[in-house]
């Protein structure tokens, strides 16, 4: 095994590992669904696409989503929250990763987040209708969300979870950039080159 791919390995895991420590430390927003919590935990595998490609940032997304499984649990007994935030993230980081990659400046990155923000919105809005809503009504036995409910659910709370989420991991990952890109730049070049 070459000393780069020992290297991607090596960092992935690591990130994966701080996106687990970060899934952890979630909070509600307050005035929608108790359900939905912000945490951090893109901010690696940002990080990782930005430095070894998009297969680094899903390897980091399905990593940290997989450890958590194990050591959370799902009240479920299947693993939908961790589906859905593994969906959630990969919505998020791969516009961040084709914008990024033709304009590596700040104005590239802010432009990426902003549209990995509206791609996670509208992309979970979607899924959690067709998909992870029902999935969950199924798995917990509870009657499914319709009509109203349903439009409730994804208008007055997945839909504007999603934007405000993306606007501080925005935020973050910003203030992180200016002190990180040099690094950023570097890890490009020894493990993209």
């Amino acid at each position: 095994m070459s000393n780069k791919k020992l290297r991607k390995m090596i960092l992935i895991a690591m990130l994966g590992s701080i996106s687990t420590v970060l899934m952890q430390l979630n909070f509600p927003l307050p005035a929608l669904p108790p359900f939905l919590k912000v945490d951090f935990s893109e901010i690696p595998a940002v990080l990782a696409i930005m430095t070894m490609g998009p297969i680094a940032g899903i390897s980091v997304e399905l990593l940290k989503n997989v450890l958590y499984w194990f050591m959370s649990g799902s009240p479920t007994g299947v693993p939908v929250g961790e589906i859905a935030n593994f969906t959630t993230g990969v919505l998020f980081i791969m516009p961040i990763y084709y914008i990024f990659k033709r304009v590596q400046s700040t104005k590239g990155l802010t432009a990426g987040l902003i549209i990995g923000t509206v791609s996670m919105a509208v992309g979970m809005s979607v899924l959690n209708y067709a998909v992870f809503l029902p999935m969950y009504s199924y798995f917990l036995n509870m009657p499914p969300y319709v009509g109203d409910a349903m439009f409730d659910v994804i208008v007055k709370g997945i839909l504007p979870f999603n934007l405000i989420k993306g606007a501080l991991l925005m935020v973050v990952f910003l203030l992180l950039y200016k002190s990180l890109h040099k690094w950023i730049f570097k890890q490009q070049h020894q493990l993209m080159a």
